[in-house]
């Protein structure tokens, strides 16, 4: 095994490089960045389905699939199990409900409202709300309900 013999000149070079001016760094480091937006994301992700209506109404269980997303916020009119009546988060006189319900279609491009019923209301009680939607001008009503229903074919939750 031999040695290896530094000289001199190559010492000299290597302090020289040490004892020189550092130059500033050129390239930008984006791993904080990138560390910074990802952990953004995840919260947002969190957070979403938190920022939903939140009146609360037991809703009945269907085998039905979700409705497909629009662009514009849907429209939510809520039936509590008191049998009162709100828009998104606003409690509504149904004597005021129809002329609200104008007003809204009026400023809206989508005739999409979902229509969240408590599961203890009558069928009656759903049918004359789903009409007077109808009235204010909203057409496409989709009803919302829990995952997990029965599906009349053996494959979901019978009870």
């Amino acid at each position: 095994m031999g040695a290896a013999v530094q000289s001199s000149a190559d010492s000299q070079r290597r302090r020289g490089r040490r004892r020189g001016r550092a130059r500033p760094m050129a390239e930008i480091n984006v791993t904080p960045f990138v560390d910074v937006m990802l952990v953004l994301l995840i919260i947002f992700m969190v957070a979403a389905p938190l920022l939903t209506v939140g009146v609360p109404v037991e809703l009945p269980k269907t085998a039905a699939g979700a409705l497909p997303g629009d662009e514009e916020e849907p429209l939510t009119v809520t039936l509590t199990a008191a049998g009162g009546i709100e828009i998104q988060t606003t409690p509504v006189a149904p004597e005021d409900f129809i002329g609200k319900l104008r007003a809204i279609a009026a400023e809206r491009s989508s005739d999409r409202v979902f229509l969240r019923a408590d599961g203890s209301l009558t069928y009656e009680q759903v049918m004359q709300v789903m009409g007077a939607l109808n009235a204010g001008g909203f057409a496409n009503v989709g009803l919302v309900t829990d995952t997990g229903g029965p599906a009349f074919d053996g494959a979901g939750d019978n009870g």
